[in-house]
């Protein structure tokens, strides 16, 4: 799995660098964010998706799980997606109710 992670002053950027979030990666996706939640101190978190094509539910469930770790930790957790086809995917299955989307890095940062 390609991805770079960068902190910033008020967040840590995960950016995954493949095609395809799916069951393939997802594990490991997950895994991932466990480690950059890990410390005991808030985490905000951006997962910059913009260099993915498709997403399957497993991958849905790779941020449903970061969502869940960084608010547990009283942060604050964007999703960074330009594709209009993974846009849809979350507002179909009505996720946009708890993600929040961004389109740019820079958006994200400055709502958080």
């Amino acid at each position: 799995m390609n991805f770079q992670i960068k902190k910033t002053n008020n967040a840590i950027i995960f950016t995954l660098n493949e095609k395809r979030l799916d069951a393939y990666i997802s594990g490991l996706v997950k895994n991932e964010f466990a480690e950059i939640t890990k410390t005991g101190n808030s985490v905000n978190l951006v997962i910059d998706l913009n260099k993915v094509e498709s997403c399957d539910s497993s991958g849905l469930s790779a941020l449903l799980v970061a969502n869940r770790l960084v608010t547990g930790k009283s942060g604050a957790l964007r999703i960074v997606t330009a594709s209009p086809k993974i846009q849809t995917l979350i507002k179909i299955t009505q996720l946009d109710k708890v993600l929040t989307l961004n389109s740019t890095v820079e958006e994200a940062l400055s709502e958080i």
